[in-house]
């Protein structure tokens, strides 16, 4: 590296920044064709060759690729930053555009992995993580799926990035609870839905890979810091493309030094006791019709300062609302639903990547809870954050491998009086899980593996399961 003449200052964050936005519009094959640096690997291999190319295309390692063909500096594996003089790590990271024009993070950004033995002994502001993460470089890459070869990827956003003093916030408790569970012996129970920003992400090839931890006995999995999806798609729509919808926050609005998740139940507790009638009178909601699907939603944001129906740290939590109601009995009448699985996709799943499993595994809940009372008028209890225990995503797993084989070996089902019954796991078979029906009615279907159309079915929790993780308080 010390006989070619950089284009950048390499001591340099802006300097660095403004010759990577030369990239803005360029495909990796672009780059690769205009590199006529050549650097040479300690075996005295030319990066530039075809086959060395064909090797980083087909790992995948794009990163890689713009560090040697375009920064021209060896990729390091180790605890400093890439370009350490400057305190500044590159990641280059995919986005998609959905069908309904809006911009999304492909992936989670995975920045360093966890060290069990050591990173337990190291403090948020000393860790390796936050060495890598206080400076970011973002590259991010245009994903298409109709493009074959990722070397025809374009690059279309560049910016450096540093997570805001009210992020940065969340990021640091979410450190400290990983840390702290992998204190406790648990590391092999981590999961990306016990945090808010920063998670503890798989960094295995295959769900048999398992490392020592330092607490316990029990193998874990490898994981890595990582920075969630959704967190990643608020930073690309909010912090580096301009001109994007905003979100009001919960912190910004409250001004508190207090964690995120105890201020919102503790705000929220403040109104326990109060109707729902009560509560959207006093928040001055207006209902013509029918009650909307997510008058719940709207209360919770009220209740927390908000004016819209999006509060910002939920959108980059990726936290999903959901409502329980208490019967007079004590008991919760109804189970609790999730989108709808498409039969041949689900047949065509593996469980370590499967589309319900990533949903528990990556979801954080929060449960807002009303109970009836003896006039019947919903009286609100109070909330409670939620992500499904590691023994019972078990149970789930269960549940999802026979409904896989039950649609490998053909679906058994019939019609009687205008209602179905079929072979699909039932609620009595599973302490926590059970497929049944959830389209709008009968004649809401999705194609079946073997060609016949059937109503569409969804993954639910249990009621008696749900009434079973909700803390004490709120079921009095």
């Amino acid at each position: 590296m010390e006989n070619i003449n950089l284009e950048y200052d390499k001591r340099s964050p802006k300097s660095i920044e403004n010759y990577a936005k030369k990239l803005l519009g360029k495909s990796f094959r672009e780059v690769i064709d205009n590199d006529n640096n050549g650097i040479n690997d300690k075996n005295g291999e030319d990066y530039g060759a075809s086959d060395v190319d064909e090797k980083k295309r087909n790992k995948g390692n794009l990163g890689e690729l713009i560090e040697e063909k375009y920064f021209h500096y060896k990729n390091n594996n180790d605890a400093r930053p890439d370009f350490e003089e400057a305190g500044v790590e590159l990641k280059v990271t995919p986005y998609k555009q959905l069908k309904n024009g809006k911009i999304s993070a492909k992936e989670r950004l995975v920045v360093n992995k966890i060290d069990y033995q050591r990173d337990v002994n190291i403090d948020f502001e000393h860790s390796h993580f936050w060495r890598k993460a206080k400076l970011m470089l973002l590259i991010y890459y245009k994903y298409m799926k109709e493009i074959s070869d990722n070397l025809d990827y374009e690059i279309g956003y560049v910016d450096l990035f540093t997570p805001p003093q009210k992020d940065l916030q969340v990021i640091k408790h979410d450190y400290e609870t990983i840390i702290n569970k992998i204190k406790a012996g648990k590391a092999h129970e981590l999961s990306e839905a016990d945090t808010d920003y920063l998670a503890a992400a798989h960094k295995a090839s295959t769900s048999k890979d398992s490392t020592k931890q330092p607490f316990s006995d029990v193998p874990a999995q490898p994981r890595a810091f990582s920075l969630k999806p959704s967190y990643m798609t608020y930073v690309l729509n909010n912090y580096i493309i301009p001109g994007k919808e905003t979100y009001e926050s919960i912190i910004e609005v409250n001004n508190t030094n207090t964690d995120f998740e105890s201020f919102v139940t503790t705000r929220l507790a403040t109104y326990k006791g109060i109707s729902k009638k009560a509560l959207i009178e006093k928040f001055q909601i207006e209902i013509t019709g029918k009650e909307p699907k997510n008058i719940v939603p709207m209360l919770v944001y009220r209740m927390l300062g908000i004016k819209g129906n999006k509060a910002e740290e939920f959108v980059k939590s990726n936290i999903v609302i959901k409502t329980i109601r208490i019967q007079n009995n004590g008991k919760i009448k109804e189970n609790m639903s999730f989108p709808y699985f498409k039969y041949k996709e689900l047949m065509n799943e593996e469980w370590e990547d499967s589309t319900f499993g990533n949903y528990l595994r990556e979801t954080r809940f929060l449960f807002v809870v009303f109970k009836f009372n003896p006039e019947e008028h919903l009286i609100f209890k109070g909330c409670q954050f939620w992500n499904i225990p590691y023994d019972d995503l078990k149970q789930v797993h269960i549940v999802w491998e026979k409904t896989k084989k039950v649609l490998m070996d053909g679906l058994q089902f019939s019609k009687v009086n205008g209602k179905y019954t079929d072979n699909f796991p039932k609620q009595s078979e599973n302490p926590v899980c059970h497929v049944r029906p959830h389209g709008n009615d009968s004649t809401d279907t999705d194609t079946l593996p073997d060609g016949r159309e059937y109503p569409k079915h969804c993954f639910w929790l249990n009621n008696s399961y749900i009434l079973s993780q909700l803390d004490e308080n709120l079921k009095n």
